[in-house]
């Protein structure tokens, strides 16, 4: 299934960090796209923006946003807007990205992704600042769940329903960041297999991956580690549903090389792969396998 606006598929890639700069500018590897924190390049020149306009040069770049504040009771912020509409244009962003959250109110930035309550008044609101901001910089935007540590009870509604209703409402897409989906499951005690299958998959544009920390009562959306079991398979039964959908994984803790963060991005690929092999080629996989099982 492709997503309802027939953007591209970008592949399989990972996140513009500065500790691997000097690595992508000489080696090009060989990644299907990167994504660059929006926040990172916008009232900066020097070495980032020079690194940014030769990656862009030659390999897509989508943009990742942390402080849209589509959630906040404040008014919208222009300039900041007029700032990602004039990066967008430079790289050429397919879309632009950030998340359903505030991050602020009266003109301070908490530098936090804090949640919303799941409800009408809030569905109306958001829904309306996203029409606006579409609008305004005349490119799609697609947002993503966060991973929450506390529920509100003003909400009245599930995360899935939500942001089903949002996109619908709004016309945007989402990047739905499977790891988030674990991450909050766990959490909260949500079915994140029921989430999965909630998602409109036609609305699904981009997806994240990435590891996390487990606190034992509570897991941490960290990025700081490898893609987990639970999330690897959430994210095979997300592209049974999606079809092949761009993936990032996303890394920013404890960074290591940059050739073991492409291979994450490559497992990500074939995860897929797994996915949307037809049934026939499990069904002779497993069959092959117990023969060999009884031979031993």
């Amino acid at each position: 299934m492709a997503n309802r606006w027939n953007l591209p598929v970008l592949g399989y890639g990972i996140g513009l960090r500065t500790v691997h700069f000097a690595e992508i500018l000489d080696r090009r590897p060989a990644v299907d796209f990167y994504e660059a924190i929006t926040e990172n390049f916008l009232d900066t020149g020097g070495r980032p923006l020079h690194v940014l306009d030769r990656v862009a040069g030659r390999t897509p770049v989508v943009l990742h946003g942390v402080s849209l504040n589509i959630g906040s009771t404040s008014p919208l912020d222009f300039a900041y807007l007029g700032k990602v509409k004039e990066l967008a244009r430079r790289v050429n962003a397919p879309w632009v990205t950030d998340h359903l959250c505030w991050t602020g109110v009266a003109g301070r930035n908490t530098h936090d992704l804090l949640p919303l309550p799941l409800n009408e008044e809030s569905l109306e609101h958001v829904a309306a600042r996203v029409r606006t901001v579409q609008d305004f910089l005349e490119r799609p935007l697609h947002l993503e769940n966060p991973s929450t540590y506390l529920e509100l009870s003003a909400s009245t509604m599930g995360e899935a329903e939500f942001l089903a209703r949002l996109t619908e409402r709004a016309g945007c897409g989402l990047l739905l960041d499977v790891n988030n989906v674990f991450v909050s499951s766990f959490n909260h005690g949500w079915d994140a297999d029921a989430y999965i299958d909630a998602i409109p998959a036609d609305r699904v544009v981009q997806v994240h991956l990435a590891g996390h920390t487990d606190k034992g009562t509570h897991l941490l959306d960290t990025h700081s580690d490898h893609v987990r079991d639970e999330v690897w398979n959430l994210y095979e039964r997300l592209v049974r549903r999606t079809g092949p959908v761009t993936t990032l994984v996303e890394w920013d803790e404890d960074i290591p090389a940059l050739d073991v963060v492409h291979a994450e991005a490559l497992m990500a690929r074939d995860a897929a792969s797994r996915a949307l092999r037809p049934a026939a080629a499990f069904a002779t996989d497993e069959t092959t396998a117990s023969r060999e099982a009884v031979a031993a």
